[in-house]
């Protein structure tokens, strides 16, 4: 079983990764050590890591009120770990990053992932967790995004659904439409917005 400490006051560490991640007041970061020890938890990741225990629980009990991580940032966590315990060689110290798109799709967050191999073994070894709420930043995005992209209508609801996180096959059943069409409004989705991924498409629109 993973452990974790508890969030409501977390133990500040002197260590580089954590000095990086202090100053960033903006987003919210957490930073854990191996196996899934919590370092550091601004207070704004606090607020963002329980939006995203409610999307996920909805009035049910809260585990950011337990001192646990909501599953979606625990499975983040532990894809970064498993990709560190890989990089063994001194050519693989270099930092690197996933992203994934969380939160309601009214009030989404990007969570980008940073795993940072520790240079004396994997006990060393950090992950930085940066929480940006896109949107805040364009309340009426879907439209904005619309008229940058020049999205049709099928596109614009295709779009909507992606930022639900559906599957092909969900959203082939809400908007009534062949699985082909579905992929042929994500591939023209993605050349309008200069995207290769999902994540990449949410956000550019909810940074247009």
């Amino acid at each position: 079983m993973h452990q974790q400490q508890g969030v409501k006051e977390p133990p500040q560490s002197s260590g580089l990764p954590e000095k990086i991640a202090e100053p960033r007041g903006g987003p919210g970061v957490l930073v854990l050590a191996p196996p899934m020890r919590l370092l550091h938890m601004n207070q704004r990741a606090w607020d963002l890591t329980s939006h995203i225990d409610h999307c996920e629980n909805g009035n049910g009990i809260s585990k950011a009120a337990k001192g646990l991580l909501p599953a979606p940032l625990l499975q983040l966590c532990a894809e970064i770990f498993r990709h560190l315990k890989d990089r063994t060689e001194a050519k693989d110290w270099e930092q690197f990053e996933v992203r994934r798109m969380l939160g309601a799709p009214e009030r989404p967050l990007m969570i980008h992932g940073f795993g940072v191999p520790g240079n004396k073994g994997q006990e060393q070894s950090r992950v930085i967790i940066v929480m940006e709420e896109l949107g805040s930043q364009n309340g009426n995005a879907n439209q904005q995004a619309a008229e940058r992209f020049q999205f049709t209508d099928r596109e614009q609801g295709v779009v909507q659904c992606l930022a639900k996180g559906w599957t092909n096959k969900e959203i082939s059943c809400e908007l009534g439409i062949a699985m082909p069409t579905v992929k042929e409004h994500i591939r023209h989705i993605m050349e309008k917005t200069k995207s290769t991924t999902r994540t990449g498409v949410l956000a550019q629109i909810f940074r247009s």
